[in-house]
């Protein structure tokens, strides 16, 4: 079956659908620290608690996720728009200057955020251009108050009250 429409248009409708934004992080079996800006999550289940995101196929971090057994997703605030460019920007030190903590399977987790899961990364599917990661929470917590940071039409916002 063949679309009717071109991959700038469908990407175009897609932006239209306001996401909240997160980072993924993952350390590798290396030691080296992987993470990346995301808005492809969602959450799959209250019991079992599951969540997923989805990942390039031709993103360079990609081995990394898909054969760690951890990897935490940070929601993040309002005021973190600083690190969701950052860690959108390509081969720059993300983490530098970050007070990171350790979370499951030795995941980097970044202070501060809306809302952070630590995930056991229970099971991918492979569609498309993308791997889908199905994740198994083994903690999590959130900042009560916080004011969400929202994608959408390619520029980031926050909440604003009807």
């Amino acid at each position: 079956m063949t679309a009717d429409f071109d991959a700038p248009t469908f990407r175009s409708a897609l932006g239209l659908f306001a996401t909240g934004v997160t980072i993924v992080t993952a350390r590798g079996p290396d030691g080296r620290l992987v993470g990346l800006t995301a808005n492809s999550f969602n959450s799959v289940s209250l019991a079992p608690p599951l969540v997923l995101w989805s990942l390039a196929r031709r993103a360079g971090s990609l081995p990394v996720f898909a054969a760690g057994s951890h990897y935490a997703i940070h929601i993040l605030a309002a005021e973190q728009i600083e690190l969701a460019r950052r860690f959108a920007t390509p081969e720059i030190d993300r983490f530098a200057g970050l007070g990171l903590e350790e979370g499951a399977g030795g995941v980097p987790l970044i202070p501060g955020c809306a809302a952070v899961f630590e995930c056991a990364n229970r099971s991918q599917y492979a569609e498309g251009d993308h791997i889908i990661f199905v994740g198994q929470v083994e903690r999590c917590a959130h900042r009560a108050g916080a004011q969400p940071l929202i994608f959408h039409g390619g520029r980031y916002f926050t909440e604003l009250p009807l």
